[in-house]
């Protein structure tokens, strides 16, 4: 169920009362930062997830959640495919911030349905709903609503992002605290808050997946060039419903 005030919104994809709601939560934290809207998520969706990475930019928004409050449930999807950095930095992160609420999921059908991890190499569409797609949507089956790190600078198909969103197909509550900062804003918070580092960013990697579709981005390249190279793709699929993106508040 969602609270907002002393209403009780009920779950599922046909909740017209939880477009209304974010359209109030928008239009009243229009000049206000990620604090104050994650503040207003945990007490508009008590049964809120934050999904994190743990990639180049994740500590930022983890370390923010974390301030607001530390019991926030944490999912991170290990597709086993990521880079060895990746796994040292999620424990480094957590133990840092004293993640209490943490969740590791994976995939239980690798087995079966890529045997030979090498799905990757004919569809990246299916490894991705393999491996992250799936095996999230599952996780996020007992909440309403999930935090996200996605912000407006990252690509085309996210300038329009909002703060709340209603996830169509789903009926989650979507937030997204960091959708209006820019890349300096996410290093000056991380200099002043003596965050770690992702150890792969020094090596070139400004954005970090699964080790065979992330390459290193020379410098001029955008951010994501990394991701999926030479493929008309830069996004994983866990913001897709039904092979779509979701952006409620761009199309409404």
């Amino acid at each position: 169920m969602v609270h907002l005030a002393n209403k009780t919104l009920p779950a599922g994809p046909a909740r017209p009362e939880a477009d209304v709601m974010v359209g109030a939560l928008n239009a009243r934290l229009t000049h206000h930062g990620a604090t104050d809207v994650l503040r207003a998520a945990f007490e508009a969706v008590p049964d809120i997830a934050l999904v994190s990475s743990f990639g180049a930019e994740s500590v930022v928004l983890l370390h923010l959640a974390a301030m607001v409050k530390r019991d926030v449930p944490v999912i991170f999807i290990d597709t086993e495919m990521l880079f060895a950095e990746t796994l040292v930095y999620q424990q480094e992160v957590a133990e840092r911030l004293r993640l209490s609420n943490l969740t590791i999921i994976r995939a239980e059908d690798l087995a079966q349905r890529d045997p030979g991890n090498v799905l990757h190499k004919s569809d990246t569409d299916a490894c991705c709903a393999l491996r992250k797609t799936r095996p999230l949507q599952t996780a996020l089956a007992p909440y309403s609503g999930w935090i996200t790190g996605r912000k407006r600078y990252q690509s085309g198909s996210r300038a329009a992002l909002e703060f709340f969103e209603v996830e169509v197909g789903t009926g989650r509550i979507k937030v997204n605290p960091l959708a209006r900062w820019a890349p300096e804003d996410i290093t000056e918070y991380m200099d002043e808050n003596r965050l770690p580092r992702h150890p792969l960013v020094a090596q070139g990697y400004p954005s970090i997946g699964c080790a065979p579709c992330t390459s290193p981005v020379a410098p001029g390249e955008d951010p994501r060039a990394g991701r999926w190279r030479q493929q008309d793709k830069d996004e994983c699929g866990i913001h897709f419903v039904n092979g779509k993106m979701v952006r409620v508040g761009a199309e409404t």
